[in-house]
């Protein structure tokens, strides 16, 4: 396409060219959500679409509706598919799900699609959805005690789905014939096929408008700037070896922690990245692939700069030192239905821990970081169809330098949101008998963190079985610079008279549900920031006003004394406060 990097681009032309490919990936996520049949794609948004490079994979643009953790692995899962593509043509679409060739778990489907523009190749399309299932164990493909990849459901290696814009059948009935409710699957088949032909129709008119070689030079400008963006970021910290952790409950199987150490040094405009003192590799599904491992700690990065735009520059100035011999680093078959969803935000939580110590004007206590999975199948008797449903939860923000931390936001790893009650309840034989605040799961700190969710499901007719695997059931997301560590998950199953708490605490699958019986939920709050004796006394009489916290937590975690009107007890705060 020519000696693209001598086109000098004013500075206007390259802001409304990276602005156009935003807007190519942005219409391709609306696209997506507005065409997918399963409510964890159209309603909670769990999927990403982007545009990455003809020879490398590298990321070129990213929709801003999609996951921060797909930034990363959708690049490792172009390159495979860049890798082992024989012969492309216009029309083809790849699909592949294989968590060791840049992927994160089976249920996210990648379908890359190599984008021609006057008859030669431009770049690569591809996008990211959750599929509510995958075959393996159980419904839902979350399963929290497989000990290998095959027990968690099908894997795709990349293969044409759609060869000369063709869906190919026979590989269809393969993919069908290997996971549940397969008859609905077909809707999200369409919708992922068809975000990527509006991709391709938005770009190829944005290179109508500027030709092909300025669009190549703004591209590969993009990338500059955004690398010297993050150097510019990263020069701000204190040169020095910081170091962090975090702990994942347990892998499902055995009931033991999992360690991620984390090691950063920082010296001039780069950071280094060591985990290799984390955990070794788990029986469980918690281990985690090095793309999502690598992703990881690229979206914790983009969590503490958030100005600096997304493209393969952003990452450049981070070297990560690949923890073979850990659980970061799996390799087949170890299972990792978990690396995504849970592990991935425990990676970012250890860069947040590590790099408070360095910046603490900018940083914050833990969050939630769990996407609270829970999945539900089974088969409704009233409309003879099977169904799984999923169901992700928001949790606590840690408190920051700046304030408390937002009640129940999304994740760490992307802007999911939990599908509304009212869509489940439509297409699911369940009622939610409750949704509110997890009162007192906020870190106490000077600046507390957020506070997470109860839910309750209660199953109205068939039967089900209920898997789930969620985090931070054993210790609460941490808290900084004195801070207390946020409130803990919790699960309870009520079956007729009895009550089963899962021994994993957060992690268990197959649980046999009957019409009556009921699913009790309390997400994670945030870590605390700094002192919570410090916290003004008045803003303590408001929390526990509201009823986030009682009276006596007042007293034992802030060290305020409040009156039988809610009003402050000065002198008792005040000997509360010098006692400690």
């Amino acid at each position: 396409m020519g000696e693209t990097m001598s086109i000098a681009i004013d500075p206007i032309t390259l802001a409304v060219i990276q602005n156009g490919l935003n807007q190519v990936c942005n219409e391709m996520d609306l696209a997506f959500c507005r065409a997918a049949f399963s409510p964890v794609i159209s309603e909670a948004m769990d999927r990403s679409d982007g545009i990455y490079h003809r020879d490398d994979g590298a990321l070129i643009a990213q929709g801003e509706l999609g996951l921060p953790v797909f930034v990363g692995t959708m690049q490792f899962s172009t390159q495979a598919v860049i890798e082992r593509a024989k012969s492309v043509e216009p029309g083809d679409v790849f699909i592949v799900n294989d968590p060791y060739l840049g992927g994160t778990h089976l249920m996210d489907v990648r379908f890359v699609k190599p984008f021609f523009y006057q008859g030669r190749l431009f770049a690569w399309l591809a996008n990211t959805g959750h599929w509510p299932d995958i075959g393996g164990m159980v419904p839902g493909g979350f399963s929290a005690h497989a000990t290998e990849s095959e027990q968690e459901g099908l894997r795709l290696p990349p293969v044409k789905l759609f060869k000369r814009g063709v869906m190919d059948e026979e590989i269809l009935a393969i993919i069908l014939s290997n996971i549940r409710i397969a008859d609905q699957r077909i809707g999200d088949i369409k919708a992922q096929a068809a975000a990527l032909a509006i991709g391709e129709k938005r770009l190829a008119a944005l290179l109508d408008r500027y030709g092909a070689d300025t669009v190549d030079a703004a591209i590969a400008e993009l990338r500059a700037r955004a690398a010297q963006q993050m150097r510019a970021k990263i020069a701000t910290i204190p040169d020095g070896t910081y170091a962090g952790h975090a702990i994942v409950d347990s892998d499902g199987v055995v009931d033991e922690p999992l360690l991620i150490k984390m090691k950063i040094t920082k010296q001039a405009s780069g950071l280094t990245f060591d985990m290799s003192g984390s955990s070794p590799p788990c029986r469980g599904p918690m281990n985690s692939v090095i793309a999502t491992t690598k992703s990881s700690i690229y979206l914790a990065m983009k969590h503490i700069f958030p100005e600096v735009p997304i493209n393969a520059g952003t990452f450049e100035p981070l070297t990560i030192i690949e923890p073979e011999g850990t659980f970061l680093y799996a390799h087949y078959p170890r299972p990792v239905s978990g690396c995504a969803a849970e592990v991935s935000q425990r990676i970012a939580e250890a860069v947040f821990c590590a790099l408070t110590h360095a910046i603490p004007d900018q940083l914050f206590a833990a969050p939630a970081g769990s996407s609270g999975n829970l999945a539900l199948g089974g088969l409704d008797p009233k409309r003879q169809r099977s169904y799984v449903m999923y169901v992700i939860s928001g949790g606590g923000y840690g408190g920051n330098p700046r304030g408390d931390g937002l009640s129940n936001g999304c994740s760490t790893i992307g802007i999911s949101k939990t599908t509304p009650i009212e869509v489940m309840e439509q297409y699911y034989p369940v009622l939610f008998e409750e949704y509110s605040l997890h009162e007192g799961s906020g870190g106490a700190g000077e600046h507390r963190g957020g506070f997470g969710v109860n839910y309750t499901i209660r199953l109205r007719r068939g039967t089900a079985r209920a898997s789930m695997v969620m985090d931070h059931g054993r210790t609460g997301p941490l808290g900084a610079l004195g801070g207390a560590d946020g409130g803990v998950n919790k699960v309870r199953i009520e079956r007729g008279a009895t009550s089963y708490v899962p021994p994993h605490l957060s992690k268990d699958q197959d649980i046999e549900m009957q019409p009556g019986d009921r699913i009790f939920v309390s997400t994670p709050g945030g870590g605390g920031f700094g002192d919570p004796f410090k916290r003004e006394p008045k803003r303590v009489a408001q929390d526990v006003t509201r009823g986030y916290y009682t009276t006596v937590q007042a007293e034992s975690l802030f060290g305020v004394s409040l009156g039988g009107d809610g009003s402050v007890d000065s002198k008792r705060t005040e000997a509360l406060r010098k006692r400690r």
